[in-house]
């Protein structure tokens, strides 16, 4: 594993310390959220991607939802 001595002497290497101070590191997590988006739209696992996965089951909530919304207004209709 890494010692902090090691972890800090490797990030004060990252140049543009004086001039843009922490926000120095922001290209690499933009980059890295892009390559993650990236991941999640085209790497398929099995048959699906993560929004194949989201979509479907974003689907079956609303399905959910209207079953318990049409049940709960038979049970006032009833009640009437």
């Amino acid at each position: 594993m890494f010692s902090r001595a090691q972890v800090r002497r490797v990030l004060q290497r990252v140049p543009g310390k004086q001039r843009f101070g922490v926000y120095r590191f922001l290209p690499f997590f933009f980059v890295l959220g892009g390559t993650m988006e990236w991941i999640m739209i085209k790497v398929r696992v099995g048959q699906e991607t993560f929004y194949d996965v989201y979509r479907r089951k974003a689907s079956e909530r609303q399905y959910q939802r209207r079953l318990q919304d049409a049940s709960e207004t038979e049970l006032q209709q009833s009640i009437k």
